[in-house]
Formats: C-alpha cells, structure tokens, sequence
C-alpha cells in the first residue's frame, strides 16, 4: 500500500478520531467511509435533471397543489 503524510490540524484530528466506529479503527478507514458517503454513485440522469427544472418552473409559476388536498383527494385524510 502507497502511503502519505497530510497535515491536518489537531481540531480536525480530534473530529476524524471521533469519527471512528471502534476506537482501533484507522484514520485512513474512516477518511474512506467518509470520501465513500461525499461520492455520488448514482448521479442524476439527463432526463432526471430535466425532470427536475420543469418541476421547479411549475413552483414558480404556483402550479402546486397543498398536501391536505392531495391526501384528502387521495383518500387519506
């Protein structure tokens, strides 16, 4: 395994080491869960991202509906 040395500040130290799930876990294994959490494995399609624009055009322009409507259409209410 490659390895290298970063400085880190001691309050950032402190925040990783109490990141740990056990307390002999490695810094580099918590930095790992934590970079694995930060990367989007799934990113949004194309049609997804589009999917979202129209909707926000629709809050915009007031084309919503309030959710005791919906839920009293639905039934649920």
């Amino acid at each position: 395994m490659e390895t290298t040395t970063v400085l880190l500040k001691k309050s950032t130290k402190k925040k990783i080491e109490e990141l740990k799930l056990n307390p002999r876990e490695s810094i580099n294994s918590v930095i790992e869960r934590l970079t694995d959490m930060a990367t989007d494995r799934q990113p949004l399609s194309k049609e997804e991202i589009n999917g979202i624009k129209r909707s926000l055009k629709d809050i915009e322009a007031g084309r919503v509906h309030k959710m005791e409507d919906v839920a009293r259409e639905m039934g649920l209410k």
